[in-house]
Parts: structure tokens; sequence; C-alpha cells
């Protein structure tokens, strides 16, 4: 909480970085919601937000700072490829890294920066689609994916390019990162740029094409630092 919520900084970061994307009364969704830092800073810009959290003790949390905002929509579910429900695994220490993702458990475990985490219980949430928020809340102007390696299985669930949206990289999960942005090419004519660790920095100052996206992961790769991918639709 302190990291997220307390310190004032960062949200001014958070709101000037998201400024490039959103504005008044545009609609943002959130998935993987998390204990709703991003949710503040665009209700400081004035979207209304849906907010997607399927994390039992992160859905209090929101529900404590922001059940009464009438532009906040909180879901206590997750999202996929279809509907249904599926096993979240939760890691009660590091609640950032639960999942729905055996498989990407079992990749960045390999890795030595994991060698601490535990999921240690799971849940079962139900599971909704982007096309069925973009059905009942509008199409978003921006979209945050952060759902630790169910990606793509987020994006399977979407049939119509998105003005603007967002998904993490992990260079210990690169062919996995590589496959989300295959998908988002798939949905429509995107340019790219890419944003280190939570700087809200950008790593270009000019955007780039899914290639020269490919080329910086290849940079990024050895350095073992994540980030977030950020694609918007180029100008018809």
């Amino acid at each position: 909480m302190v990291i997220y919520h307390g310190q004032p900084g960062r949200h001014r970061r958070l709101v000037r970085f998201y400024g490039q994307f959103l504005g008044p009364d545009d609609v943002a969704f959130d998935i993987g919601a998390h204990v709703g830092s991003r949710v503040r800073a665009w209700r400081a810009l004035g979207a209304r937000v849906v907010a997607v959290e399927p994390q039992p003790d992160c859905l209090r949390v929101l529900r404590l700072f922001f059940g009464r905002d009438p532009k906040v929509t909180i879901l206590p579910v997750a999202i996929g490829a279809k509907r249904g429900t599926a096993q979240l695994a939760l890691s009660t220490a590091t609640p950032t890294v639960s999942t729905l993702s055996t498989e990407w458990i079992d990749t960045v475990s390999a890795d030595r920066s994991f060698a601490k985490v535990r999921w240690d219980r799971r849940v079962e949430v139900p599971v909704s689609t982007l096309d069925d928020l973009v059905e009942e809340h509008g199409e978003p102007a921006f979209c945050k994916i952060d759902v630790e390696g169910f990606e793509a299985e987020v994006l399977a669930g979407l049939s119509r390019p998105v003005r603007a949206l967002s998904f993490e990289y992990l260079p210990m999960a690169h062919d996995a990162g590589l496959a989300v942005l295959g998908q988002v090419e798939s949905l429509g004519d995107y340019e790219y740029n890419y944003s280190p660790v939570e700087t809200m920095r950008w790593a270009r100052t000019a955007w780039m094409s899914a290639a020269e996206l490919v080329s910086l992961f290849a940079e990024i790769r050895p350095t073992g630092r994540s980030g977030d991918v950020y694609a918007r639709l180029r100008a018809s």
C-alpha cells in the first residue's frame, strides 16, 4: 500500500504519463487492477474506469478506495478467451504475481528473481472477456493488461482493435511476449513504445513498428528487467 498509494511523486508521474492516452469521460479498462494505483491516476484525469480484479484481498482495497465512486466499476472477475471459471493461483506474500497461468509459473520459477515466490493457495474465479466488457461499458480509449502470463488468453477474447493498450513484457518469458505482440498486430495497425520497470518513461523518443520493438527486446532481454509495452493505433 505504501508503494502504490503512499508516494505522491509516483502518483503524479502516473497522471502525467497516462494523460497521453486518457481524458475526461474516456473509458479505461484496468485488467489486473491490483490495489488501484492506475485507477486513482485515471480518475484524476477524469476517465471512467472499469477495474477488473479477481484477487479477494485486492478487491477489498478497491472497494474501500473506489466503491462509492460512480465512475469506477469494480468487477470481481478474471478476463480470458471465453466466459466460464478458472483457478487463480495466489501468492499471499507477493500478490502482484498471482496468476491464472500454470505455464507462466513454470517459466518464471526457473529465474532466480522468482526463487522465493510461492503460490500457496488457489481460488476459483469467474471469467469474462474483453468483448463482453466492450459491449457493456463501451470501447475503451485505453486498456491496461497486467495479468502475469495470461495476456494471450485475455487478448483471445477481443475481436476488435481498441485505441490503445499495454501489456507487460518479462525477458524470462520472452517467447510469450512475442506471442502477445503477434496477437496485438492481428487486431489492427499499431505502433509501439516501451516503458521499463514502472519508470513511466519511454525507452524510445519515436514510436516503433513491431519489428523495431522486437529488436528492442533483444537489447532488453540480457538485462532481465521487465517493463510494459504500449500500443496505439496509427493515425489514419
